[in-house]
């Protein structure tokens, strides 16, 4: 059975951290591009990054760059976002979705109409 679990979510102030984990099932990290997603209340969903299945090589939001970083440990089927230096408007529900790949391309999209496989998402919120 194909899953994608989100975990990692929670409060945190301005200028916190907090790492996002996606565990996947059902099929491998290798075969599957990885994107995180978040929507905030009355705004459009947002690719924030992607992972390539094929090498690893990420694709960020410009929104995000030098902030956060994703990541995979292919041991443990497991895809993650470090956010750093977390900001007000970083506040949102947060989801991991995959999609396969059958292509050996080091690009990624984050368009969230490629991915199939979603999440049921992990709030995120940044406040004092």
């Amino acid at each position: 059975q194909l899953q994608v679990v989100e975990s990692g979510g929670g409060l945190v102030q301005p200028g916190g951290s907090l790492r996002l984990s996606c565990a996947v099932s059902g099929f491998t990290l290798s075969h599957n591009d990885i994107g995180w997603f978040r929507q905030a209340p009355g705004k459009e969903r947002e690719g924030v990054s992607c992972i390539s299945g094929h090498d690893g090589t990420p694709n960020d939001a410009n929104s995000v760059k030098g902030r956060f970083r994703i990541f995979r440990d292919l041991a443990k089927n497991t895809v993650y976002l470090q956010m750093n230096n977390l900001k007000p408007e970083d506040t949102a529900v947060y989801y991991c979705a995959a999609t396969p790949v059958f292509e050996a391309s080091y690009y990624c999209d984050r368009e969230s109409d490629r991915y199939i496989y979603w999440g049921q998402g992990t709030q995120v919120t940044v406040s004092s």
